[in-house]
């Protein structure tokens, strides 16, 4: 049963439940690369095996706009559908989750399952863990897909062990900035950030880096690395979010067997890895995508997020939108705003007391 306090906030979402048939308020991408619109879809019947959700908050990722555009090397949608990968919100209907109760919720959007930027989305029984108590949902939801994004990579992948050095590229985005602190508090002794964006960077030191290092336009391998090697001396562990030259640069000032972990390639899709720089200093390079990994398997890591967070251990910029908002969000996204756009359907929903 949900709290005494959170009457008000299960009532907005009863009367978001309510307030119609099956039809709900929705963003849709009618095709690739189309601008996303809002709309209206008819959600699917909920069956045995699924939990219908009341959308109190729906982070805004990278991958969204890039399965939009339909260059993801994974997904391409032809047909319209609801993006929107994952977000918190209030149980309305289930038979293996309490209704009322708050939950977070990974999204597989698709033209036949509507994702999570919508009023409420129908998700598998699997795909939804409970929120502890207190925390804030547009927090809890920001945290989410960037901060496995970060943490998984570090902690089970590369193992970082403490004192060990950390460099990261792409360090001034949400799962940038992210990864910073959590190196931080799991015990690194030099965290290392690398980014374009001069103000970015010094908010990246504010959050714990001891130092920070600005891509130049331009710049040759090797005088990048030489910069790198002066900032960071032999780093144990690259968490690479923009491949290309960064990360040649960064094989360079790799400690003998190093852990290099790539997630994202806003600065190329090819780098070239020399086999002598491999096996000499036996390196390990491996990819993580959070698409291919399953929320039990992310459950131990954002109980770690959502506890860190709430206690202030972590700090994440958040940018809030109305539904009907969207495509200024999915702008702002595209440019790059160093902080977690998130979607707000129902603004009773996220500013609910619920303590």
């Amino acid at each position: 049963m949900p709290l005494a306090r959170d009457v008000g906030v299960v009532s907005a979402a009863s009367e978001v439940q309510a307030s119609g048939s099956d039809s709900v308020r929705a963003v849709l991408v009618d095709a690739p690369a189309a601008e996303p619109r809002l709309g209206t879809v008819v959600l699917p019947r909920r069956t045995a095996g699924t939990t219908l959700v009341a959308v109190a908050a729906a982070p805004l990722n990278p991958l969204d706009l890039l399965i939009a555009s339909g260059a993801f090397h994974s997904v391409r949608h032809e047909a319209p559908y609801v993006p929107g990968s994952e977000c918190v919100g209030v149980v309305l209907e289930s038979d293996a989750h309490a209704p009322g109760s708050w939950v977070y919720a990974e999204c597989h959007a698709a033209p036949g399952t509507p994702g999570a930027f919508a009023d409420r989305v129908l998700v598998a029984d699997a795909d939804v863990l409970p929120l502890p108590h207190g925390i804030d949902p547009v927090l809890a939801a920001a945290v989410g897909n960037a901060g496995t994004a970060a943490y998984l990579p570090l902690v089970e992948i590369a193992g970082l062990r403490r004192g060990e050095s950390v460099l990261v590229l792409g360090a001034t985005g949400a799962v940038g900035q992210l990864a910073v602190q959590i190196a931080r508090l799991v015990g690194a002794g030099r965290v290392i950030g690398v980014g374009r964006d001069h103000a970015a960077l010094q908010r990246v030191l504010d959050l714990g880096a001891d130092a920070i290092v600005a891509l130049q336009p331009g710049e040759s391998r090797d005088d990048l690395a030489a910069r790198l090697r002066a900032a960071a001396g032999p780093v144990n562990v690259v968490l690479d979010g923009i491949y290309g030259l960064p990360l040649e640069a960064a094989l360079q000032v790799c400690a003998p067997r190093a852990r290099l972990i790539n997630i994202g390639n806003l600065a190329g899709p090819t780098a070239q890895v020399p086999a002598g720089s491999m096996r000499g200093k036996q390196l390990v390079l491996s990819g993580f995508a959070g698409l291919h990994v399953s929320l039990r398997d992310k459950q131990p890591a954002l109980s770690w997020l959502w506890a860190e967070i709430s206690r202030g251990g972590l700090q994440l910029a958040t940018r809030v939108f109305p539904l009907d908002e969207l495509p200024a969000a999915w702008r702002a996204q595209s440019d790059s705003p160093h902080a977690k756009c998130v979607i707000v359907p129902d603004a009773r929903l996220s500013t609910g007391d619920r303590a």
